[in-house]
């Protein structure tokens, strides 16, 4: 007896020798990392930095694929369905992993948790809260435009880049707190929004700092507060949302992710060779360049513990606000 178990020991240690050498040789041939926006965001600003970094450190080639379309989803859907080898990365966010889960009315071909192995949280881009100083131009604080709104329900108007977009559900979340309405207007995409709120069209909206830091300097739009959870380095004087209105947050992320079943060994170096990339000099100096901040969130545990609250927080305010969008 004891030596048919040594046999079937024997032989069932020769069959998982070659996976766990496998993975003790990872990389062995170039990793793929999928950055599900077009060239020139900050997404893949942020991911060719990343894989500039990873080849380094990894010492095999990591090779950008830009697989845009629908909102990242896509892209996103490409990397939920890649082989769980260590060989297929990429990047994740808050509208294809938190709020297009939250708001679209047909189901998604991913789950946004169970899909992915979270890694790292990378960027964040927190929104401004800016009004059209010709149309406002007695409002020049948080409290004077939710005032402003008290006083006259939905006739202020605020635009967005869509209907279900990160900018609009987080001025809803804004609306909601504050306990104010104003009138909805969407866009396609945040290039008409910025040209409609310069132009008078809207009253006011959220931006990201990196697209409106010029125009407020030359005092063509005027910036009442971030949607950071805290204030931000670029703005020192500008107050925080969440100091008058606790939960207020939005700032959209960009973080790493394998798919699920990814070997543990090789999330582990990723998740070591990412926090060294995080803390590279080179890498603080280009997020300020590009205002990007840095996340909080910078190890898989954390990084999915706010996946799954920014899920809780999108679908209960979609609920609360009837936000559906049928695709």
């Amino acid at each position: 007896m004891t030596t048919r178990r040594l046999v079937i020991a024997a032989a069932l240690g020769t069959i998982a020798a070659p996976s766990l050498a496998g993975a003790q040789a990872w990389p062995a041939r170039p990793v793929r990392l999928i950055v599900p926006f077009p060239p020139g965001g900050a997404a893949d600003i942020v991911g060719r930095m990343l894989a500039a970094h990873l080849q380094g450190a990894l010492g095999q080639g990591v090779v950008v694929e830009n697989r845009g379309g629908a909102g990242s989803t896509i892209g996103v859907d490409a990397l939920a369905k890649s082989t769980p080898d260590g060989y297929t990365i990429g990047l994740i966010n808050i509208a294809a992993n938190a709020i297009v889960p939250a708001v679209r009315r047909q189901p998604l071909p991913y789950r946004p948790l169970e899909d992915f192995a979270p890694i790292a949280n990378l960027a964040v881009t927190p929104a401004l809260l800016l009004v059209n100083p010709q149309k406002l131009p007695q409002v020049n604080s948080v409290a004077e435009l939710v005032a402003a709104a008290r006083a006259r329900p939905e006739a202020i108007n605020f635009g967005s880049s869509g209907v279900g977009s990160s900018l609009h559900l987080g001025m809803e979340l804004f609306m909601a707190r504050a306990g104010i309405r104003m009138t909805h207007v969407p866009f396609a995409g945040g290039g008409p929004l910025l040209q409609a709120l310069l132009a008078g069209t809207v009253d006011c909206s959220l931006d990201v700092a990196a697209t409106t830091a010029a125009l407020i300097r030359e005092g063509r739009i005027r910036a009442l507060a971030t949607t950071a959870p805290a204030r931000m380095p670029s703005y020192p004087d500008l107050p925080a949302l969440n100091e008058t209105f606790p939960g207020v947050e939005l700032a959209s992320w960009h973080g790493l992710a394998a798919p699920a079943g990814t070997p543990a060994p090789v999330l582990a170096r990723l998740a070591a060779e990412t926090q060294g990339f995080l803390r590279s000099a080179e890498t603080q100096e280009r997020y300020r360049q590009q205002f990007l901040e840095m996340p909080r969130e910078t190890t898989p545990e954390s990084f999915a513990a706010l996946i799954a609250r920014e899920i809780a927080t999108f679908r209960d305010l979609a609920r609360s606000q009837n936000i559906v969008v049928e695709s």
